[in-house]
């Protein structure tokens, strides 16, 4: 596959352009969402901008509001992520995983890691909750919380699954596009670029940093670096980035289930995925020491070397095997 610019390129020049690439797949994302909106929504162009403003005051602003996430995301972050691959002229396979996968069990234990290490976060996210800024940074600090408090209100009300197919929408907006959309960018390229600029462990620990920056939660940035952290070590071992992607799609997944299951009153207890309470030590010691196993076993079956392939001849003395 032939590209026009030289694979060569300095990994700084290519996250740059990852940026470019991204502003124009912003422009063709709302380029889609107007398009949609009015003909998909039957809304004309200053209706889809009063929803826009106010979904919560309008009966399609649930469905308009899932809408321009799925699309902003999956075409302006995946979008960004897959022109870049093509530009430089790789098969996007070849760009974002250079391994093959070894093994369906990859991904699964990649997914059983993310729901285990769930107590033990609940941990980081509520001393980070309630972590303070300096003085002179008062007032940024009281911006940040009415900032995260207005985020938080709108999370509830996209999160508010009164059928399945809701649910349904949800999953594929909330869980499946992001993950696929922020790991070809933070893993596939962000990652994978400071890797070959600095180092495995400078380039996971800063694509960890950048990832969890990128989010403006500022009383979430450690647990969201610790997953950032997680989900890049699963793909720099692994070489594959459907295993991150898969580790991604369980950690939103897997909450809008616990969340659409306690709307339902399926279990008889509330879940609040905004919740900044810390689970009790009977859970989060287990989870802590399972999460460190899980990794352990991850690293040493990931980073194993791939056994050579082996193929069978018949010659003139019989079978006889040769190596590839």
């Amino acid at each position: 596959m032939k590209g026009f610019l030289p694979r060569t390129l300095h990994p700084a020049l290519q996250i740059l352009l990852l940026l470019g690439f991204m502003v124009l797949g912003f422009c063709v994302a709302y380029a889609v969402i107007f398009a949609w909106g009015m003909g998909g929504f039957g809304l004309s162009m200053g209706q889809l901008l009063s929803v826009m403003q106010q979904p919560t005051t309008s009966p399609q602003g649930w469905g308009v509001l899932m809408m321009i996430q799925g699309v902003a995301l999956g075409v302006a972050l995946g979008g960004g992520a897959l022109a870049l691959a093509s530009a430089l002229g790789y098969r996007w396979a070849d760009y974002f995983s250079p391994r093959r996968l070894g093994a369906g069990w990859w991904l699964l234990a990649a997914a059983a890691l993310i729901i285990v290490i769930l107590p033990l976060m609940s941990i980081i996210i509520a001393w980070n909750a309630g972590a303070h800024f300096p003085g002179f940074l008062h007032g940024f600090e009281v911006w940040a919380r009415g900032s995260e408090d207005r985020a938080a209100v709108l999370t509830k009300f996209l999160t508010q699954f009164n059928s399945a197919s809701r649910l349904a929408v949800g999953v594929v907006v909330i869980a499946l596009v992001p993950a696929v959309a922020e790991e070809l960018v933070f893993r596939g390229v962000i990652q994978q670029n400071l890797v070959r600029w600095f180092s495995p462990q400078v380039g996971v620990w800063l694509g960890a940093a950048i990832f969890s920056a990128i989010h403006m939660q500022f009383f979430g940035f450690v647990p969201r670096f610790v997953l950032g952290l997680v989900l890049g070590y699963l793909y720099l071992w692994s070489g594959n980035i459907l295993v991150s992607m898969a580790a991604h799609f369980t950690q939103n997944a897997f909450q809008l289930l616990l969340l659409y299951a306690t709307q339902r009153g399926l279990f008889g207890w509330d879940f609040d995925p905004d919740s900044n309470t810390a689970l009790p030590l009977s859970l989060v010691v287990p989870s802590a020491l399972l999460s460190a196993g899980l990794l352990y076993l991850l690293h040493q079956r990931l980073t194993a070397p791939t056994p050579p392939t082996q193929m069978l001849t018949i010659g003139s003395d019989g079978v006889r095997q040769t190596v590839e």
